[in-house]
């Protein structure tokens, strides 16, 4: 038997990342109650994804592997010294919040670097030629971090990170990254807006987090113009307007940038039951767009292709999400049958609302013409 091409990097330390006194998104106190659940970004969801393919037998057709910590020069090529020092300081004295709804227990600095470092494992297992493609695991997320703030969930900007050690050790010279959680990835946008040599592209629920970012006419700065694509979707969009953007905007978008690499981050959030979205896609949709995603990498990069975790917030449905996409990753005849699937795409849009969406993914194409 040949060994498996394709890898799913996780770390178990990643699970152990907690946050602060939280309902949902609200800080407790006054008339906000408690709650045991906490945060939405907790580790159920990572972890019963990693529980479903080990149970199914996926996981035997699959290189089970860990990665090593970010390095400080990762982190430093990103972020700055003084919001570093700040967060390792805070996370080495008991934890606390350096930023709105981004709690972190003691060792959240730690954990945080194990994160990054999944996803800069994942990039560089890939480029170096020893997996097809790779999936990173990574917890906490990090696509809407900025340089020297988090939030959303986000502490250290996983995806920014692992890309700019790839380009200064020069296993990379031009890079694509596709956003399809159901967030706007503002914090890579802004970490890549004026390089050329990085495409940023975007598909989001309009206005949902955060609600001032991710408007179509922001293309990219100086050199870089051209090379952010923001696709805003409206809610309710779902598994045939998902892929009419790809087809229609992002596909063509990345061929004209000819990358050595694509890298996704992969968020699970645009779910038809995710409690932080209000869009109507399912697990055939992660599945459909990993399929070509896989196609256009083999069209551009010789199959180069990385996922990085990012959202979603289903505890029970993001694991059939990542089941989905796992199989096609690895050309796979194991199977996590989806038991809402037919619920879901009874749930389609409406005429109305799919003719409203037909319309702005043509109107977004016209605009992203080359």
């Amino acid at each position: 038997m040949t060994a498996p091409d394709v890898a799913f990097y996780h770390d178990e330390r990643c699970f152990w990342h907690g946050g602060g006194n939280y309902a949902e998104t609200l800080p407790v106190g006054g008339l906000v109650q408690p709650s045991h659940a906490g945060l939405p970004e907790d580790p159920e969801t990572k972890r019963r994804f990693r529980n479903l393919i080990e149970v199914t037998g996926l996981a035997r057709e699959l290189d089970m592997t860990g990665g090593t910590p970010a390095t400080e020069e990762d982190l430093r090529r990103v972020h700055p010294a003084s919001y570093l020092d700040a967060f390792r300081a805070l996370s080495d004295t008991g934890g606390g919040e350096l930023g709105a709804r981004t709690p972190f227990l003691p060792g959240g600095y730690e954990i945080a670097a194990v994160s990054a470092g999944l996803t800069r494992s994942a990039l560089f297992s890939v480029l170096d030629g020893r997996h097809r493609a790779a999936y990173a695991l990574s917890r906490p997320p990090g696509h809407h971090c900025l340089a020297d703030t988090p939030m959303g969930f986000c502490l250290l900007a996983n995806i920014a990170i692992a890309v700019k050690a790839a380009l200064a050790e020069g296993r990379a010279r031009r890079v694509a990254v596709i956003d399809w959680d159901v967030h706007h990835g503002n914090g890579t946008e802004a970490l890549f807006i004026d390089n050329p040599d990085v495409l940023t592209v975007s598909l989001h629920q309009y206005r949902n987090f955060p609600n001032h970012t991710g408007d179509a006419e922001v293309t990219g700065d100086g050199a870089g113009r051209g090379c952010n694509v923001n696709i805003p979707l409206p809610p309710g969009t779902g598994h045939d307007g998902y892929l009419a953007a790809w087809d229609r905007i992002v596909a063509p978008r990345v061929r004209t940038h000819a990358p050595d690499v694509i890298i996704i981050a992969c968020g699970f959030d645009a779910s038809a039951i995710d409690p932080l979205g209000r869009m109507l896609c399912h697990s055939e949709t992660f599945g459909a767009l990993t399929q070509r995603a896989m196609e256009l990498a083999d069209d551009c990069c010789q199959g180069r292709l990385v996922l990085s975790h990012e959202g979603g917030y289903s505890a029970a449905y993001v694991p059939f999400c990542g089941h989905a996409v796992m199989q096609r990753l690895a050309r796979s005849s194991i199977a996590a049958p989806d038991p809402l699937l037919a619920s879901l795409i009874a749930k389609q849009p409406p005429a109305a609302l799919a003719a409203l969406i037909d319309r702005t993914v043509a109107e977004l194409a016209e605009f992203h013409l080359p």
